[in-house]
């Protein structure tokens, strides 16, 4: 019996002095982490497993020099003599207090587990002002390819199947009558997970319309978007191109940006595919909008064009994709 006693008396004295560590230990992760959450430019080592408190601060300092030099500075939204409005591009810097953290779990203190976060540009798109919209950021190694749809249907599945062997989103702008009258043809685009924006109601040349018609045109197409696909729409592609400032200032103010086009693939004169995709081929470049729509001609250039982008190197997504500061691709370690 006295033997049993000696023995519960030994484990729980061994249990006092676990529990006494697991507490040191936690009070000061509490404190580095509230350290971290100061950015403090000097944060106080913690008491870790294997590693000392010594060998903690200097993987912090390391850390700390070695962000300075991989950050990468946003760039702000800009008007553009040639091309209006160009979208900003996020920045990218070290996430000190993840790295540090990443690092220690990893159980050594060599390499580093860098991680990182995107930092975003003090002026946006939007912050421009009544701007149409040509191309994205030049710093962007993105394309995207605008359909826009406002007759024929024959060509859209062959686009369709085109765009789902190669893994591409596009952006289809649809005429509001064409909307109307193929709305099971618009669902199973939208259904292959394409965005779909506002091309007008009956494709007129929008500078020519007087104020309310102009506005019209845009709302009746805008709320068929909303009605038939539950689509919360950004962007009004202008039937041909033609537009003024008119346009651009009734579009803002039904929460749309006017969006044109960097390259034309000139489609409606049926040229042969292989010139379309030397055209696409010698103009592309980053943040680039492509303009094509369901025709014989593009249906069949699309596996070239985008075959051709991806040789290239060029990520490929939506307008809405393109048009975002976010950084392409996700996250990565910056080239110093």
């Amino acid at each position: 019996m006295r033997m049993d006693r000696v023995k519960i008396g030994l484990i729980c004295a061994g249990m006092a002095a676990v529990l006494a560590v697991i507490s040191l230990n936690i009070g000061g992760i509490s404190d580095y982490v509230n350290a971290v959450k100061n950015q403090g430019s000097s944060i106080a080592a913690i008491t870790a497993p294997a590693f000392s408190e010594q060998e903690q601060t200097d993987l912090l300092r390391q850390i700390e020099q070695e962000a300075e030099n991989k950050r990468v500075a946003p760039i702000n939204a800009r008007i553009d003599r040639v091309w209006k409005a160009i979208p900003g591009y996020n920045g990218v810097e070290v996430d000190i207090k993840a790295t540090y953290e990443k690092t220690i779990a990893s159980g050594a203190l060599s390499p580093i587990q860098f991680v990182y976060k995107e930092v975003n540009p003090q002026v946006s798109l939007r912050d421009l002002g009544k701007f149409p919209i040509y191309r994205g950021n030049p710093e962007k190694k993105m394309i995207s390819i605008m359909v826009n749809v406002a007759w024929g249907n024959e060509y859209i599945p062959s686009i369709l199947n085109t765009l789902e062997k190669e893994n591409v989103k596009a952006t289809f702008f649809l005429d509001g009558s064409w909307l109307k009258k193929y709305p099971e043809v618009a669902k199973q685009i939208q259904d292959k997970g394409h965005e779909m924006s506002n091309h007008a109601y009956s494709h007129p040349n929008m500078s020519e319309l007087d104020r309310q018609s102009a506005y019209t045109q845009i709302a009746k197409t805008e709320q068929l978007l909303k009605s038939t696909l539950n689509v919360q729409n950004k962007w009004f592609a202008p039937p041909s191109g033609d537009y003024n400032q008119q346009t651009v200032q009734v579009a803002s103010e039904q929460g749309l940006m006017t969006v044109l086009w960097t390259i034309d693939t000139i489609d409606w004169k049926k040229p042969a595919p292989d010139t379309i995709i030397r055209r696409i081929s010698a103009k592309l470049e980053p943040g680039a909008l492509i303009l094509m729509h369901p025709t014989a001609s593009s249906s069949q250039a699309l596996p070239g064009m985008i075959s051709e982008a991806k040789r290239q190197g060029y990520a490929i997504g939506t307008v809405d994709e393109l048009l975002s500061p976010n950084r392409v691709p996700s996250v990565v370690e910056p080239e110093n």
